[in-house]
């Protein structure tokens, strides 16, 4: 007997209401989209050997950093016109902002013909306890409800159908068969 299984889609985008702004994030994330976002935002980490659950006495540059990639990473989840007005890469001569581009490739190559210039993330502004409920939300989202540690080809086994007997014998007296029953 064949059997028949609807799978629904989201179609609608999440939305992150900040204030008097609301954020489209991609109803759907397909493939490892979201794997390969929260991989390279745990790499940023890695390499900077910074653990995102104590701050205390980080560098302010490592903490820059880690709050760029933890923007990117969002960004990277967002329908375009949120991410572009979430995320910008600012150039920066003399403690002001010269020009904003929406990509960090386009403000490096901005930066490089002005002297004494750097880059740094922009964007919307954000408290940081903002930004880190952004990231818990996110992950709820599209992560099943906890950080993911692995890629999805690491996942376990499906459970055995309902109603399937192990084959295992018990060792519990409750649940062995009694002479006469």
């Amino acid at each position: 007997m064949s059997q028949r299984r609807q799978f629904t889609i989201n179609v609608e985008p999440h939305v992150a209401e900040i204030g008097d702004t609301e954020l489209l994030f991609q109803p759907e994330v397909m493939g490892d989209e979201f794997l390969d976002a929260y991989e390279d935002l745990q790499e940023t980490q890695k390499r900077l050997g910074v653990d995102v659950n104590d701050l205390a006495g980080v560098e302010p540059e490592k903490l820059r950093l880690i709050v760029a990639s933890l923007r990117v990473f969002l960004a990277r989840l967002m329908l375009p016109e949120s991410a572009d007005e979430f995320l910008a890469w600012d150039v920066v001569k003399a403690g002001k902002v010269v020009d904003s581009y929406p990509t960090e490739e386009e403000a490096e190559a901005r930066a490089a013909k002005l002297k004494d210039a750097a880059v740094r993330v922009g964007g919307m502004r954000l408290p940081d306890r903002v930004l880190v409920q952004l990231l818990e939300w996110a992950v709820e989202l599209y992560g099943g409800g906890s950080r993911p540690t692995t890629s999805s080809t690491g996942s376990a086994a499906a459970s055995p159908p309902p109603g399937t007997r192990g084959r295992a014998v018990s060792r519990s007296k409750g649940s062995t068969r009694t002479g006469g029953r």
